[in-house]
């Protein structure tokens, strides 16, 4: 029997996410723990999910912080290495006037590139019911090695794949790469979450339907999740489409891990009935839970040690529906 529901392989970072301005005028940034991956873990263990980590952290005063976040928040580190010839990756995140966000990453090299083959750790994927992976472990070609190397593991495994490309632009030599590479990530996983721009760019479709269904002929994917913002949500499984509203509040800071957070809550219910036992109903009820816990992520600073307990999800979704 599997006993960990879902490992992740990444990055491990630091979101520098904006937090006011000095009595000078200058910025203040505050040093959010985040990286996709772990996003995703730690929104799972607020769900009573058992989960665990691979990837890499530096030797300094970032990487011990790391470390010890995972660790509280339950996610399994065994998996994490600390790296001495690299510091941990930082990220520095500005909020733009119209919500979207602009970053800046400090990784030449980053930690988190170091990963290699021989550093995956077996055991924590083939325990695991789910792997899952994103593209920022495929930019250079060591921890594109080990990642791949980690798919295949967790596919002879029996382990479900879950893939989100995660684009972040500046940190690929060219988008060619980026476009090879998530490619790749499309061919093997089982569970795609994919945000709207990414959709739009992979596929040169400005009709979401029309580029799902692109996915869908050429990969064959069975579910695919589509994060559309303040547009809500969608679900394409099989013949169904399901589509689920967002919940926008007028308290929101910042959209740094509401993605992460709509995928784990995804993961969770596909743990919950199998990804062969889905219908519309519960495709509506996944998108739903999904769509309020990110709601809740977007009105707080960082996601990864802030991320909601399935009551206060619950708890949320009952008081929309009597407001």
């Amino acid at each position: 029997m599997k006993t960990i529901d879902v490992t992740a392989l990444g990055e491990l970072l630091i979101d520098f996410t904006e937090n006011g301005v000095s009595g000078q005028g200058n910025p203040i940034y505050e040093a959010n723990p985040g990286g996709a991956p772990c996003n995703v873990l730690a929104m799972l263990n607020k769900a009573g999910r058992k989960t665990a980590f691979i990837g890499k952290v530096g030797r300094d005063i970032f990487g011990t912080r790391l470390k010890a976040t995972l660790d509280g928040v339950g996610i399994d580190t065994s998996g994490l290495i600390v790296e001495e010839e690299a510091r941990t990756t930082l990220a520095f995140v500005e909020t733009l006037p119209d919500g979207d966000r602009d970053f800046s990453f400090y990784r030449n090299p980053g930690a988190d590139m170091m990963l290699r083959k021989e550093d995956v750790h077996e055991e924590l994927i083939r325990n695991a019911k789910i792997f899952h992976f994103g593209t920022l472990s495929m930019t250079h070609e060591g921890v594109r090695e080990a990642t791949k190397y980690a798919v295949d593991t967790a596919k002879k495994s029996g382990a479900i794949i879950s893939f989100d490309p995660n684009l972040r632009p500046p940190l690929w030599k060219t988008l060619d790469d980026a476009k090879e590479q998530t490619a790749y990530g499309l061919s093997v996983c089982d569970v795609l979450k994919i945000s709207d721009n990414e959709i739009q760019w992979f596929t040169g479709e400005e009709d979401f339907d029309k580029g799902i269904g692109k996915l869908k002929r050429e990969y064959g994917i069975p579910l695919i999740l589509l994060s559309m913002g303040r547009d809500g949500s969608r679900a394409y499984y099989k013949d169904l489409r399901v589509e689920a509203k967002p919940f926008l509040q007028e308290n929101t800071i910042e959209t740094t891990g509401a993605g992460d957070t709509f995928g784990a809550c995804c993961l969770h219910f596909v743990l919950k009935y199998g990804l062969d036992g889905l219908d519309e109903e519960k495709l509506g009820e996944m998108l739903t839970f999904a769509n309020a816990a990110a709601s809740i992520v977007t009105t707080r600073k960082g996601a990864l040690r802030v991320m909601p307990e399935t009551e206060e999800v619950k708890a949320f979704l009952k008081s929309r529906e009597n407001a």
